[in-house]
């Protein structure tokens, strides 16, 4: 019987996008169902007193070499934005808000914003640079961008991003085969072990 694999990410992680291109090849060669989980890293961070590699400056820059490593083993661009970090509040409100009304193009928005900050460069920390984004890939972004600011976006990214610390997130990305956590995008093997056993 086919799996299900939990996703947690959130945009800003590199490690994330990383995992999130080796997704669909991972689902066909297992069978899984990836349930996509946004989630707030900053709120992750906070709740769980985890820092970012980048705190750390001699991790953070081991980190992000090995992230090239890794792109360059899946053969997917990986640029280090020179804007980092993003702040990802109203990316992560739009992903979500997306997954409450079952937006057909959430998969699509997803590759659109982790193309834009982790191979084209974007400054998405810029409302106005996320609006051209957004509209440039056929998106309505006036009425995505509303949709960030709705209370009830709003609570359903907060109750998620305190969902994923309660069931013991504390990075991204994170993911769940049944009871099994793993931590990484470098842990995608054990992941798919996990989905054939």
């Amino acid at each position: 019987m086919a799996k299900t694999l939990e996703f947690y990410f959130d945009f800003g992680s590199p490690a994330a996008y990383l995992a999130h291109t080796q997704l669909p090849k991972l689902s066909a060669e297992t069978g899984a169902t990836v349930v996509y989980k946004p989630m707030l890293l900053g709120g992750v961070f906070q709740a769980t007193g985890n820092r970012p590699p980048i705190a750390v400056l001699p991790k953070g820059t081991y980190v992000f070499t090995d992230f090239g490593r890794f792109a360059r083993r899946y053969g997917v661009p990986l640029v280090l934005n020179s804007n980092f970090p993003i702040i990802t509040t109203t990316l992560m409100r739009i992903a979500i808000a997306l997954q409450l009304r079952t937006d057909p193009r959430f998969a699509e928005y997803m590759d659109t914003i982790y193309r834009a900050i982790w191979v084209d460069n974007h400054n998405l920390n810029d409302p106005a640079v996320v609006a051209e984004v957004l509209t440039r890939a056929g998106f309505d972004a006036t009425a995505l961008l509303a949709l960030s600011q709705e209370q009830e976006v709003k609570d359903a990214l907060k109750a998620a991003t305190e969902a994923a610390v309660a069931r013991g997130v504390f990075g991204a990305p994170t993911s769940f085969v049944g009871d099994q956590m793993f931590w990484g995008q470098d842990r995608l093997d054990f992941v798919r072990e996990a989905l054939l056993a």
